[in-house]
């Protein structure tokens, strides 16, 4: 049973100072995602065949995910093939009416049952609905529809083996 979900409100403040200091954020996030290495190491063979940018752009996000998790407290394992392969289970059961990666794609994930709702809503917000930030370079390297698409798969997958292994603070 998943736990309860972490407030959408939280989890955008806690995505938003990620990208609001990168500098802090880096080292943290190298961190988390070295003692997260069997979840890494998934998302780097899976991802590898989409190329260095969808790459580095999932591992980024997947870092945000776990500083998410880490920044609400609680206490967290590591991620085993166990966990990861039951995770691997549910988004597959579901996937069916989630996909295909069209203009639909983003409202049909957000209908879908998932752990931690606010955190992959997040994710979706930054892949489908996230405005450039003035200044911002414009994005040469944009994502394919489908390169969106199986970043998020992945990013959930990760967060419905995150929520089995993590334990809530008491509050």
């Amino acid at each position: 049973m998943p736990n309860a979900p972490i407030s959408r409100e939280r989890v955008h403040e806690l995505a938003e100072a990620c990208s609001d200091d990168p500098a802090g954020f880096q080292p943290a996030a190298t961190r988390l995602i070295k003692q997260q290495r069997r979840l890494s190491r998934f998302f780097e063979q899976n991802m590898e065949p989409m190329g260095p940018v969808p790459g580095q752009i999932s591992l980024y996000m997947l870092s945000v995910v776990l500083r998410i998790f880490d920044q609400v407290g609680g206490r967290m394992k590591k991620v085993t093939g166990r966990e990861l392969g039951e995770a691997t289970r549910r988004v597959d059961a579901r996937a069916g009416a989630v996909f295909p990666a069209d203009e639909d794609f983003a409202a049909r994930a957000k209908a879908a049952e998932r752990a931690q709702p606010h955190i992959l809503d997040e994710v979706l917000w930054a892949l489908y609905e996230r405005e450039p930030v003035e200044g911002e370079e414009e994005q040469d390297n944009a994502l394919e529809p489908e390169q969106s698409a199986m970043i998020y798969a992945m990013l959930w997958t990760a967060v419905e083996a995150l929520d089995q292994v993590w334990s809530p603070p008491a509050e």
